[in-house]
């Protein structure tokens, strides 16, 4: 009986952890980072993404403080072109489209030049 207890608490532990868990697909760009709309101010070294403003707004337990956003200094990892890098989510893209995302530039150099400017196809998973 205690067996099938805990095994229950583990499947819903982990169930809950998949419902949690977001993908999208789309471009990525970098940008000069500053103080982002989670209220943490970062450098253009640090390892942080800009999350289209959709995704941003529509975060579960998201209001109109971005400041206490959920989704504020949760894990993503980017793939594109068989590289990936894994960020932590400061700020909201106004001009990204959904599934987008604009990351340092640091960032950015773990998947491709800087010369390339815009990264089409890039998948992320948060964590």
């Amino acid at each position: 009986m205690r067996f099938s207890t805990v095994l229950l608490a583990v499947a819903s532990a982990t169930s809950f952890s998949l419902v949690q868990a977001l993908t999208g697909t789309g471009d990525a760009t970098f940008y000069d980072a500053g103080l982002g709309s989670c209220g943490i101010f970062n450098t253009d070294s640090d390892f942080i993404v800009a999350i289209d403003a959709a995704t941003f707004d529509t975060f579960p337990g998201a209001t109109a403080n971005p400041n206490t956003n959920p989704i504020c200094n949760r894990q993503l990892t980017a793939t594109a072109n068989g590289k990936s890098v894994t960020l932590t989510v400061t700020d909201r893209c106004a001009g990204c489209a959904p599934g987008s995302i604009d990351m340092t530039p640091t960032a950015f150099q773990q998947l491709a030049s800087l010369d390339v400017g815009r990264l089409h196809g890039v998948t992320w998973t948060l964590a």
